[in-house]
């Protein structure tokens, strides 16, 4: 599972996870997941922060293309989850959805979200040699 800075990261030559992301998130033929999240998350990153909304939109389009029946839907068991671990990590809402879905279907999450989710063993970084 791929959580937004991932996909932003594959589509931005100058990120330090640029080439590692891009082959997760493009050059790949495995499948992989993301939360419905991710489309406002990159959406917010790339279209409002970074000012490239056509950019925005062709990423999106590239989350809900390879993610396909793998883009998953917040519901109230993840809601619960998600607020749990909130309170075990300390975490916000956004990070621990992330690792809530993750946990649900046995994913490895992979995250450019070293400081909240990588160093706290939640995630491992997309460069990480030991993820399926």
């Amino acid at each position: 599972m791929l959580d937004a800075g991932v996909w932003i990261a594959a589509k931005d030559g100058r990120d330090r996870y640029f080439e590692s992301a891009r082959l997760l998130a493009v050059d790949s033929v495995q499948p992989v997941a993301a939360l419905d999240l991710t489309l406002y998350e990159v959406a917010n990153v790339v279209g409002a922060r970074k000012q490239r909304s056509d950019d925005a939109v062709d990423l999106c389009r590239l989350v809900s293309a390879r993610c396909a029946d793998r883009l998953v839907a917040i519901d109230a068991e993840l809601i619960r989850r998600t607020v749990e671990i909130i309170a075990a990590h300390g975490l916000t809402a956004y990070d621990a959805a992330y690792v809530a879905v993750a946990r649900r279907h046995d994913w490895t999450l992979i995250s450019t979200d070293i400081a909240d989710l990588v160093s706290k063993g939640l995630a491992v970084a997309p460069d990480a040699a030991d993820y399926p």
